[in-house]
């Protein structure tokens, strides 16, 4: 990052010559890509010193720690190569804008920095479900139970539950370590979930709680890989964990390609084409993921599909990674929700026949609780030696965090009809949920109603994912930036408007074509004005590089 700064630094000295006795234009000292803005009265020269000052100091700082043990030459070669595009390069720029905009308003056509790069609802304003809240507050303040305003003020099922929760942890000590795979009535709850959900049963110990879905991914990357010669099957687009994770363990992603023309499809035929030509390199391909509802692509499969996938699973011996973190994120009245373990049972498979491991997150859904970092992994299909070892990796790490694990109980076994909180709880859940589908849909149509974009339908996640056709010129000054063509386009886009997007060469997409992702998290009221202020920019942007 450091080296990033003073280049862009550099940068910024020479079109500084060049332009600032044209005209009272400021350029973003972030960036060397910045689209020129009007400013008021305020010398962009100031900006420009105070960050050329702190790049100096960073240079200097680097120069200082050079006889210090650990540089970029020496540390494990895999780190290096990891990229991780939702908190990348344009997150950090952002990041540095928001900090000059507390102190140099005026130098800016935005008041404020709005992130569309992540996943994250509540910092974008949305509120966590009270049920959720009051449990995981009476668990850690346990004193509140006795107390007899608490029946003034909590819900008597939140009561009820916050009780029958202490009772299965040692202790009643919720900041004490649990059992490594989470706390064994926790896992319970969540088993009965599973099996109310697909009609199937669950068992408890297939369960392993861990701090997100992303450790749980990340264990069976270190279970499923050890050398360049181990693939994982893995769809692009993807989530960027899940390159990152494979890097980080050693492995090779193998590509198979959404089909954008129909909808972000997964064809079969892809699949079996992408895994023969990895074999025919000596590449063993231990495992196929899906994404479903999609991230970044927003595309919810159907179930016909779901059994495709299954049955190639079986037939080419694969383990089945299915990231079903979006599992309520369903907007569209013509798809629906099925769990892959569901499918796999209806189709008459057990325990003995397919590999499948499902990962669920409390950080998505209508529950957004990010900050938590709850999830669990449901492993079934794999021997009783190695499920041990899987379990000596989830010891490694102690255990999740408990109100992560409490929280992973809640959204899988929420308030039930009759229950006291029960229509305040729906009343919420539909809220948001009704909400995000009116905001996909928006924004959506925003998005195709711009010169040289096409948008497919966001039907679930949080995510749209437009492909730019960008004008042969910005490309070319892409290139000549020494950037990825999507990139500039977002770079400029945050430096004109403070909206935060990721390029999609960040997730990977189809060679010679260009996409970026966008969630549909800002609150309603925020919705106009980032169409507004993206519409705006778009023509200047067609207009400045057009053809």
């Amino acid at each position: 990052m450091r080296r990033f700064l003073v280049n862009q630094a550099k940068g910024l000295v020479d079109q500084t010559r060049r332009h600032h006795h044209k005209s009272r234009l400021f350029l973003s000292p972030l960036s060397s890509l910045s689209h020129p803005v009007p400013v008021s009265a305020r010398s962009p020269l100031v900006s420009l010193s105070r960050f050329l000052s702190s790049t100096s100091e960073m240079a200097a700082s680097d120069h200082s720690t050079s006889s210090l043990p650990v540089t970029l030459e020496n540390i494990n070669p895999k780190v290096l190569k990891c990229e991780y595009a939702v908190r990348g390069e344009i997150v950090n720029i952002a990041q540095k804008l928001q900090e000059d905009l507390k102190s140099n308003k005026d130098a800016y056509p935005f008041d404020e920095i709005i992130y569309c790069n992540i996943g994250n609802p509540q910092s974008l304003g949305q509120l966590p479900i009270k049920f959720f809240r009051e449990v995981l507050a009476l668990c850690d303040h346990t004193s509140l139970l006795d107390e007899s305003e608490t029946h003034g003020l909590f819900s008597t099922d939140a009561i009820d539950r916050a009780w029958k929760i202490l009772d299965q942890i040692p202790g009643r000590a919720t900041g004490a370590y649990s059992h490594s795979q989470g706390i064994k009535g926790l896992r319970d709850t969540i088993a009965a979930g599973i099996e109310a959900r697909d009609g199937f049963p669950a068992d408890p110990n297939d369960i392993f709680l861990t701090d997100g879905a992303s450790p749980a991914v990340h264990m069976m990357m270190q279970l499923l890989l050890s050398s360049e010669k181990d693939g994982i099957l893995c769809p692009i687009p993807q989530y960027p964990l899940y390159s990152a994770s494979i890097g980080l363990h050693g492995g090779s992603l193998v590509p198979y390609y959404l089909d954008e023309a129909t909808g972000w499809g997964l064809e079969i035929s892809d699949l079996k084409k992408q895994l023969e030509e990895a074999r025919s390199k000596g590449i063993t391909v231990r495992a196929l993921v899906v994404i479903n509802p999609g991230n970044p692509t927003g595309q919810v499969l159907g179930e016909e599909n779901q059994r495709d996938i299954v049955n190639f699973c079986k037939q080419e011996g694969l383990v089945l990674l299915a990231d079903e973190v979006y599992q309520e994120n369903v907007y569209v009245p013509d798809k629906k929700f099925h769990s892959f373990k569901k499918v796999a049972r209806s189709l008459g498979y057990g325990e003995k026949d397919v590999a499948l491991v499902s990962f669920q997150s409390v950080s998505k859904g209508y529950y957004g609780e990010c900050g938590k970092r709850g999830g669990y992994m449901e492993v079934t299909g794999f021997t009783s030696d190695v499920r041990e070892q899987i379990y000596k990796m989830a010891s490694v790490s102690l255990c999740a965090n408990i109100s992560g694990q409490i929280l992973a109980s809640l959204v899988m076994s929420p308030p039930k009809p009759g229950d006291d909180s029960y229509d305040s709880y729906m009343a919420e859940r539909d809220g948001i949920l009704s909400s995000m589908a009116k905001r996909a849909k928006t924004l959506e149509e925003a998005l195709n109603n711009l010169e040289g974009i096409t948008c497919n339908r966001a039907e679930g996640a949080m995510y749209l994912f437009p492909r730019i056709n960008l004008p042969r010129k910005a490309i070319e000054a892409a290139e000549t930036a020494k950037t990825a063509p999507d990139a500039f386009y977002c770079k400029r886009l945050l430096n004109a408007t403070g909206i935060v997007v990721v390029p999609g060469s960040g997730f990977g997409q189809v060679a010679g074509t260009w996409h970026f992702r966008c969630t549909i998290l800002p609150q309603e009221d925020k919705i106009p004005a980032i169409v507004n202020r993206l519409t705006e920019f778009h023509k200047s942007f067609m207009d400045e590089f057009h053809d």
